[in-house]
């Protein structure tokens, strides 16, 4: 794949689109299944759900792609040598692998570089079907006066006026998130590209999960929870720092840094290593190298491993003093053991990549430990609101005996 016109072959686009429908109509079968007689947004709701659900088991594949090395296991797009399957390309394969043995194109590494492409198209058409059934169930809602379906033929879902327009975000992500996919492979693991598909992820997961939280608000008719302001901030801040944390694990990730540092507390026996933090954030170069086109020396890359740990010490008490806060919340208290659960997990699962010399199964755990805490985390921020935006208005109660400002909430947070 010498020339740069042959990393884009288009001829098997439309086979590997029936792979991907094909392995979408496994999961659309069992929803359908399970919620035949339910109204539309109930199937709605439990669609998202999966489709958190596969989109996080996605998420892992692709961690176990990129440390397994196979993100090159073909090296053009979106097929593996013009092909739909590494089986097709046996010869091409065989060949790369004859001409350089220890190199990034083996019959191993194509099939796990196709398979984690085949369940990306898979996820990408139950996204695709997510946002053309809110967009129909809308208009069948405006049809019908904007009247929700009644509580006993919405299979227990309560009124839900439904908003097209995260599923339509969801889907535009994943459209860029292939994009973040392909350049991936056309610009050879570019680091900088790398962590953005990486982030690119963890975007989409939070996308799914904001509306999974409010399917599962309207299907109990809850509101959010009131918390102080403190508490409530407490939770956007701890969002924004795993957010940046997973960015710099997976700068940490694409520049094969883990091994900078072998020992712990200490890196590489001192508390304060030689560090070049100048070229271990240098963001725009090619793997290994520099924008002068030398190579990326040890300080740079023991600079960024350090980063991304000392800051991790930083992370770990926000997620404490999180999780203790919300301890006295019965609303949240299931999100608070996970919060704080998940933090641990991250810790060991950390600290094994360091004395273990980064162990597959540690590594990929790792990586799932931070895509469930933004999970959990932006779930906890939708679960909630600050107690200002709570407060009694001035007048007369509703018959329900809450305040009328109360009332209120619990219907925009429906909407």
């Amino acid at each position: 794949m010498d020339s740069a016109a042959s990393l884009y072959d288009l001829s098997p686009a439309l086979r590997l689109m029936i792979a991907g429908i094909l392995l979408a109509c496994g999961p659309l079968l069992w929803i359908w299944m399970r919620n035949r007689h339910a109204s539309l947004p109930r199937r709605l709701q439990a669609l998202t759900v999966l489709t958190l659900f596969l989109t996080f088991d996605l998420t892992l594949f692709g961690a176990f792609t990129r440390l397994t090395d196979s993100g090159l296991g073909c090296p053009d797009w979106p097929g593996c040598y013009g092909k739909a399957s590494p089986a097709g390309a046996h010869a091409d394969i065989a060949a790369a692998q004859a001409a350089l043995p220890s190199g990034p194109v083996t019959h191993g590494k194509a099939w796990v570089e196709m398979i984690h492409r085949y369940l990306a198209t898979g996820v990408g058409v139950l996204i695709l079907t997510l946002a053309v059934a809110t967009w129909i169930a809308v208009r069948r809602q405006r049809r019908a006066g904007g009247a929700p379906a009644a509580p006993g033929q919405g299979g227990g879902l309560a009124a839900v006026p439904l908003s097209p327009w995260w599923p339509t975000a969801t889907l535009l992500w994943v459209c860029l998130q292939g994009a973040f996919g392909a350049l991936t492979v056309t610009m050879k693991l570019f680091p900088a590209i790398v962590t953005l598909h990486l982030a690119g992820a963890v975007v989409l997961l939070a996308l799914l999960c904001v509306q999974a939280s409010r399917y599962s608000r309207a299907a109990t008719g809850r509101p959010p929870t009131a918390l102080a302001p403190g508490p409530r901030a407490l939770v956007l801040l701890a969002l924004a720092m795993v957010s940046l944390q997973v960015l710099l694990g997976g700068w940490v990730s694409t520049n094969y840094a883990v091994l900078a540092c072998n020992t712990f507390p200490t890196c590489q026996g001192r508390w304060w290593p030689e560090m070049d933090f100048s070229q271990g954030f240098q963001i725009w170069r090619e793997l290994g190298l520099l924008r002068d086109g030398g190579s990326i020396g040890f300080a740079g890359l023991t600079a960024i491993h350090y980063a991304h740990r000392l800051f991790a010490y930083a992370v770990f008490a926000v997620l404490g003093l999180l999780a203790w806060r919300l301890r006295d919340e019965p609303a949240l208290r299931r999100p608070a053991r996970w919060i704080g659960g998940l933090a641990l997990w991250q810790f060991a699962t950390g600290l094994s990549n360091v004395v273990l010399d980064w162990p597959l199964v540690a590594a990929v755990s790792h990586t799932g430990g931070a895509a469930a805490l933004i999970v959990a985390l932006t779930w906890t921020a939708c679960e909630s609101r600050s107690a200002r935006r709570a407060l009694p208005a001035a007048g007369p109660l509703p018959r329900t005996g809450r305040p009328a400002a109360a009332a209120a909430t619990d219907s925009s947070s429906l909407s």
